[in-house]
This record gives structure tokens, sequence and C-alpha cells, in this order.
């Protein structure tokens, strides 16, 4: 009897120690996550890996490259790190965007899905890679043009949250190195929220608020940054 408690107990301690060795996920259910890989050469991100969880808590990495010549004029570099560096960020994307694209992945099958045209001679307009991973399945498709448009709007809201985490950074760049060049970049991302082709703007609300409050700044600039602030709450 004492031989068997013995053996029992020694299962249960060893038990103990393998669960508390494991990471905190592996004993429980990992949240769902959907993410976008996209890779296109020459653009001034060629790269980035843009991944939701579903309580909206994302990671943004992307690889800059250099840039010979630029719309700033003299002003060669795009972000105030300079050209050529990595970008690894968190932040929050809002209910209704996360919503959004769950709700697409999971009535894709979780992009266990030929989602690539079959047509020729389609231009390259990037390398894209969906995926997505949670205790319900798991998938991906690559592509780079689809004809499913559940497909494409799903890369379409993705690519306009890094579209805005990238335009967050030419600001601080031009606010540092290039005031005069805010005017036209607040233009253009004013112009590009409002055709919805950026979205989740808090995401970049500490940039905007530094332009707001910088009395330096041309009275015009000021106004656009305030503007995205308040219709984007």
């Amino acid at each position: 009897m004492r031989m068997l408690l013995g053996a029992v107990v020694l299962v249960l301690a060893s038990g103990t120690a393998v669960a508390q060795s494991l990471p905190p996920q592996a004993g429980a259910s990992s949240q769902a996550e959907v993410s976008f890989e996209f890779t296109r050469p020459g653009l001034a991100v060629p790269h980035f890996v843009l991944r939701v969880r579903e309580d909206g808590s994302a990671t943004y990495q992307a690889e800059e490259a250099p840039v010979s010549s630029g719309r700033y004029g003299s002003v060669q570099p795009v972000t105030s790190a300079g050209a050529g560096t990595k970008v690894d960020r968190s932040l929050m994307v809002s209910p209704a965007t996360t919503s959004a694209i769950f709700k697409a992945a999971r009535s894709l099958n979780h992009f266990n899905l030929d989602c690539a045209s079959k047509a020729k001679n389609i231009a390259d307009t990037g390398k894209k890679v969906l995926t997505y991973s949670g205790p319900d399945g798991g998938g991906s498709c690559t592509y780079n043009y689809s004809e499913n448009k559940s497909v494409s709007q799903v890369a379409e809201t993705f690519q306009a949250i890094a579209y805005t985490l990238d335009e967050g950074r030419r600001l601080d760049f031009l606010h540092r190195y290039d005031r005069l060049g805010l005017d036209a970049e607040m233009e253009n991302l004013t112009h590009e929220y409002e055709e919805k082709r950026a979205i989740e703007i808090p995401a970049i609300a500490p940039t905007l608020t530094s332009l707001v409050k910088d009395d330096a700044l041309m009275e015009r600039v000021r106004k656009r940054a305030s503007h995205l602030l308040e219709v984007s709450q």
C-alpha cells in the first residue's frame, strides 16, 4: 500500500513539474489570431507582418528599405530612426475592426481555400499571406491577386491599419526634420482616412496630439490633426 501511494505521489509531482515548466498558454486554449503578411520589393516598407488577436491586441513588425530619392526634396529617410530600420510595435485595434476581421476569417473557413486568381498576366501587387490560428482551427492562403471579395476586404483592412502606422512614423520624422512637409502629408492622411484607406487613427494619437500642441506649426496642419483625433474617437 505504501509503495502504491508513493508511486501516485511521484506521478502527481512529475505532472505538476511539467505543467509549471510549460508556457502559460500551453495548458489552456490559446487565443485566436489572424495575421497578414505583405511583401513587395521596391516600396518604402517592402515587408510587414500585422497580427491581431481576438481581444484586439496586435503587433506590427516591418522592415523599411533605404530610400535613395523621395518626395520630400532633400529629406531622404522616411522615419525618425533613419532608412533601412526595423519596426516592432504593439497596438490595440478597435472592437469593430477586430470583429470584422474574425468574422470574415471564419466565414472563409479560416483561410483554408484557394484564394489566388487563376488569371494570367496579372500585375505584381505584392505577395500576401492571410493566416488564422486558434482553438477552433487554423489555415492560411497566399496570393498576389484574389477575385474573392471577402479575402480582398480582409487584406485591405490590414493594409489600411499598416498605412496608418507608417504615416505616424512619417509624421514623427517630418515634425522633427522637415516641418514644411507636414502640410502635404497631413492633407494626404486626411484624404486617405476619408477614403477608408487609413483606419485605426487612435494608434497614432500621440503623434497627432504632438502636432496639435505645437504652436510653431502651420495652423492648417494643427487643425487637420485635431480633426482626425476628433472624428476617429
